[in-house]
């Protein structure tokens, strides 16, 4: 199914003239939802827009942040970014949602691409594509669809906390960006609860008949995670070297903050996908361990019964000249030989602590 729908999204895009606007998602009942939060140090206004018109009426001197949920209305996002004087091809990369994390530079903005993880209610990671637009006074955000990672960063603006009302639109930017980082190290910790919840029930011989199958999705989820995250350093590399005006030097401090959480993230990544590769191996390490005791067993239980099955087998031939066949006493005397046999190999077996 899911191999299916990626070919869907492929095709979506095949022969299409380059900075066409066409939507590759699949969510294509999304409602549009904008929201904008315009403040300055004293003050700061906040509103839902009802219209894409609304987005283009905020006066100079402030800071804009333009949140846009629902990528699927192209019409809209094509207004948005004629206003803004958005390259077509930057219009094509933001309704284009298989983009790898990556920043672009133009004259009086910068495009960035990162990739918002969470776990839905199934307990499945979503990676979801999220746009950055920073320009000299204002911030656009382009997201799929609604429910995101920023109201910490809502609540500051809201409550004058911290310096995001006190900083420029590139500040803005950072917190941003580092609310969806942080958001990985929640995404990281869950994951390595799952690994060391496979690890234990595998120890401990209680885990289901399809745990091969939940190892291997697990393996998807930490891949899915590492293609999300690894490209990521190379944008803050990016942020942290370019002359652009649009980021002040004071800023870029704030920057390597969110370059150090991704080192860590990265690192907690390689940690766990070594884990997960081993999972496997233990696992059929453990089956091979259960079905050597299986064997053991079965092996001892045969090597005991092959002496007694060689004398049951010796006095069932059908032999008249027997020496021990008229003996009074033989049927008994064989009970007791056979019976000694199994004692004595049961207290060798035990001796040698093979039992």
């Amino acid at each position: 199914m899911a191999k299916k729908i990626r070919t869907q999204l492929s095709k979506k895009k095949v022969g299409q003239i380059p900075g066409s606007v066409i939507y590759t998602g699949v969510k294509s009942n999304q409602k549009l939802f904008i929201e904008a939060f315009d403040y300055t140090k004293d003050h700061y206004e906040e509103r839902e827009l009802t219209n894409v018109e609304e987005c283009f009426n905020f006066e100079e001197g402030s800071i804009t942040w333009i949140n846009i949920n629902g990528l699927n209305h192209v019409d809209a996002i094509e207004k948005i970014g004629e206003h803004y004087e958005l390259h077509p091809l930057v219009r094509e990369d933001i309704v284009n949602i298989a983009q790898r994390p990556k920043i672009d530079e133009y004259d009086d903005y910068l495009f960035v691409v990162l990739k918002m993880l969470y776990y839905d209610s199934n307990e499945k990671i979503v990676s979801e594509q999220v746009s950055f637009i920073l320009g000299k006074e204002y911030v656009l955000t382009f997201q799929e669809a609604e429910g995101d990672v920023f109201d910490t960063v809502r609540d500051r603006i809201r409550q004058g906390k911290g310096r995001i009302r006190n900083m420029q639109a590139d500040y803005l930017l950072y917190t941003l960006m580092d609310a969806v980082v942080d958001h990985y190290f929640t995404v990281i910790e869950i994951l390595g609860d799952k690994i060391e919840d496979f690890e234990t029930a595998i120890f401990s011989g209680k885990v289901d008949n399809d745990v091969s199958k939940n190892i291997q999705d697990l393996k998807r989820e930490i891949l899915k995670v590492r293609r999300a995250i690894f490209p990521l350093r190379e944008v803050i590399n990016r942020i942290e070297k370019n002359d652009t005006s649009l980021i002040l030097k004071k800023t870029i401090t704030y920057y390597r903050d969110i370059y150090d959480h991704l080192i860590q993230v990265t690192e907690n990544i390689d940690i766990y996908r070594e884990m997960i590769w081993s999972l496997m191996d233990m696992y059929m390490t453990t089956i091979s361990n259960k079905m050597n005791e299986v064997m053991k067993v079965l092996t001892i239980m045969a090597s005991i019964f092959i002496p007694l099955t060689f004398i049951a087998g010796i006095y069932g031939m059908n032999f008249e000249y027997i020496p021990e066949l008229k003996y009074k006493y033989g049927y008994f005397v064989v009970w007791g030989v056979m019976i000694t046999l199994f004692l004595g190999m049961i207290y060798y077996f035990r001796k040698k602590k093979w039992l």
